[in-house]
């Protein structure tokens, strides 16, 4: 497994990052369950007739998907509510075990690293100034603003960042922690590496052909370490 890192690490000038998992998990301290009922609040203070699959939906990304079956005017008020939820999670986010020495060991290998997240820009860009890893990643690429469908597994996130970095995308390659992110990373044309941060999600990403699994962001960090 490590000769196989080793040989896509060794092709590549530039690593992308999905943010919550590889980096941090964003809702450790502010519970994602949490986040979801606030959002389906703002929908019922809409006047939306919450159905009651969505009323008990944990994801908040989801809820805002949802939102856009909802009426026009009610998903950029879920969008700002989910923003400012995720400003408030940064603030309490857990760092994944060897995502900051993955970026920093990146950097001093010559690579460029980028973070493309489902999550807001600028929450992911408190985090990262917060932790004082502003400075080693540009661009950071979020979702775009109350428009739900362009986030991952859509490409256009990660091909914004391919862009911006002047990379061939099979010169780059996405660190992701889900399926969204491999199928992202397949439809932009970049290599993918599936971090599976659970069990049950290796044989998943093998299955979806990542290029390479890992189970710890540090196998990442000793290959890049040399």
């Amino acid at each position: 497994m490590s000769a196989d890192l080793g040989r896509l690490l060794g092709g590549v000038g530039a690593v992308l990052l999905d943010f919550d998992g590889p980096v941090c998990s964003i809702f450790a301290g502010y519970p994602a369950a949490h986040v979801a009922a606030e959002l389906v609040d703002v929908l019922r203070r809409r006047g939306v007739d919450v159905p009651p699959e969505l009323a008990s939906e944990p994801d908040p990304l989801e809820v805002l998907r949802r939102s856009v079956t909802m009426g026009q005017s009610v998903t950029p008020a879920v969008e700002d509510a989910l923003c400012a939820a995720e400003r408030r999670a940064v603030e309490t986010a857990e760092p994944t075990s060897y995502g900051r020495e993955v970026i920093v060991a990146a950097r001093q290998a010559g690579l460029s690293v980028a973070v493309v997240s489902n999550n807001s820009a600028e929450a992911v860009s408190a985090y990262l100034a917060a932790h004082r890893l502003a400075g080693h990643v540009s661009p950071v690429v979020g979702r775009a603003y109350a428009d739900p469908a362009r986030m991952k597994p859509h490409p256009d996130p990660i091909l914004r960042a391919v862009r911006h970095l002047g990379e061939p995308p099979d010169r780059c390659v996405l660190v992701g922690d889900s399926l969204s992110d491999i199928e992202g990373a397949r439809a932009a044309g970049v290599r993918v590496i599936g971090y599976a941060n659970r069990g049950s999600k290796v044989d998943a990403f093998r299955a979806a052909n990542a290029d390479v699994v890992i189970t710890s962001m540090g196998e990442v960090a000793r290959v890049l370490l040399g």
